[in-house]
Parts: structure tokens; C-alpha cells; sequence
């Protein structure tokens, strides 16, 4: 398989789709995986119609994280690290998390099996993840390669699931049921196989019918919470109410006492 189709993009009903297109690497992240994410991405900035992204994974696994033939040739790049710039290759990795960090709108991660290694930071930069029962989370960088977790995992476990949990699953490099995720809050929900594409268009139709530019601005509030102090915090509040209260809250208002659902103004943050 080139790596011209490492992921399939598409868009349904105002929703973009990222499937990994890897299957029979278990979705194993090479530079052509992580690019043709950045591109996703892209493609999602330049069509304001888009209201959420799903990312998943085609066959039984969602990510098996970095395709361990590409580290052996040398060809990844943290292999690059502490180099000179001109001696360093395009960081694909970082550069398609980063993408999905500040996509411009919600993003959700569709966990359709093992979330490894890389494949954890994955599931974990979305802002929403759902998962399968027979998907599990495991962080093999430290037991296994004797890394330092990377693909943002240090910075996403910790706000999930605080430092205990974030040493013991770096540390140990146990695996995580779907089920225990759930329970610790390193994922929003855990369901049935049968029932993951069901949950996944319920969470995909309220993000969908919701004002864009106030979901982004949630997750920036939220994630700036976590350093900012409680005045800080309060400003930052306000400074985005400034701008949402006369764009969305009037229509939010009416469609309240009208019981029935709003329509919100569809542009993104300016």
C-alpha cells in the first residue's frame, strides 16, 4: 500500500473523517500516516462547512503507534533530536498533533481497537475519545524502547488522569482496558463494539448542530485552566463571552423558550 492513501479522507453530512489506512501494520504511524493527518487537517480549514472531525482506524486496530521498521532504518524523526536544523528532517509526528491540537473545529477520536504507544498520544489529543470494549491504551515507550512518552502523551495523560495514574501507565506500560479508561477519565466513553458507531454519530450530531466558535473556544478555556489562576481564568472567560454572548446566546435564548433546538451561527472563530 503507497503511503498516497495512508489515510482516507472524506466528509459526510458536514463531517470530516480521517480513517488510518494501515490496517495490516495496525495502523502504524510512518512520515506518509502522519502527513496525510496534517493534510486532513488542512483540508478541514479551508471548507467552512465543516462543523467536527472523526478520526479512526480501518480494520481491528485503531494505532499501533510508530512503525517500528522506520525507527530500525533511522528514518524517524526523533532521530533528528539535538541535530542542527539543517541537518533535520520535517517532524511529520509532531507537526500532525500540533494540526489536530488547533484544529478549527471540534475533533473526536473513534478508538475501534488498540490504542499503543504513539497511538495513545493520538487518541488522547482529540478532544473527545470514544472507544470500543475490546480497545485497549498502553504507553510502551518506557518498558519497552526506553523513550520518554512522546506524541503529547506526557501532556494529555497528566490532565486526564493525574500523576499517579500517568507514572504507573508510563512506568509499567500495563494495558488499560476500555472499560477502566472510562473509569479514570482518560476517555469520555466506553461501549459495545456493536454500539461504537452509534455513540460516535450521537456525539458527532451535537457537536455538529453547536456554534463552531464557541466549542473551540471551550477547549482553549478548559486546557488554559490548568495553568492559569483563578483571576486569569475569569478574564479569559470573559474575554470570549464578549465575543459569543451577542454572536450565539441571543438565538440559544429564544430556541430555550421555544423548547426546541437552536441554530447557532455556523462561522468559525475569527
Amino acid at each position: 500500500m503507497s503511503e498516497t492513501n495512508a489515510v482516507i479522507y472524506s466528509v459526510e453530512n458536514s463531517v470530516a473523517w480521517l480513517r488510518l489506512n494501515r490496517p495490516e501494520h495496525m495502523n502504524a504511524m510512518t512520515n506518509g500516516l502522519m502527513q496525510g493527518i496534517s493534510a486532513g487537517v488542512a483540508n478541514v480549514r479551508e471548507d467552512p462547512s465543516i462543523r467536527a472531525l472523526v478520526i479512526t482506524g480501518e480494520g481491528r486496530g485503531f494505532c499501533a503507534g510508530a512503525d517500528l521498521n522506520q525507527v530500525a532504518e533511522g528514518s524517524s524523526p526523533a532521530e533528528s533530536a539535538g541535530k542542527p536544523a539543517e541537518e533535520t528532517k520535517v517532524d511529520y509526528f509532531n507537526k500532525a498533533l500540533a494540526d489536530l491540537k488547533n484544529c478549527p473545529v471540534p475533533t473526536i477520536a473513534r478508538v475501534n481497537g488498540p490504542a499503543a504507544g504513539g497511538g495513545l498520544g493520538l487518541a488522547l489529543s482529540c478532544d473527545i475519545t470514544l472507544a470500543g470494549h475490546s480497545a485497549f491504551f498502553v504507553a510502551t515507550f518506557g518498558p519497552n524502547l526506553g523513550i520518554v512518552p512522546d506524541m503529547g502523551t506526557t501532556w494529555n495523560l497528566p490532565r486526564r488522569v493525574g500523576r499517579a495514574r500517568s507514572l504507573s501507565m508510563t512506568l509499567l506500560g500495563e494495558r488499560v482496558s476500555a472499560a477502566q479508561a472510562e473509569e479514570w477519565g482518560l476517555i469520555w466513553r466506553a461501549v459495545p463494539d456493536a454500539d461504537l458507531d452509534t455513540e460516535t454519530a450521537k456525539v458527532v450530531a451535537i457537536l455538529k448542530n453547536s456554534s463552531p466558535d464557541a466549542s473551540v473556544r471551550i477547549r482553549e478555556t478548559i486546557d488554559a485552566a490548568m495553568d492559569n489562576g483563578f483571576e486569569q481564568q475569569l478574564d479569559l472567560e470573559m474575554a470570549h463571552q464578549a465575543v459569543l454572548i451577542p454572536k450565539n446566546m441571543k438565538a440559544g435564548a429564544k430556541a430555550f423558550l421555544e423548547k426546541r433546538k437552536p441554530v447557532f451561527d455556523g462561522s468559525r472563530r475569527a
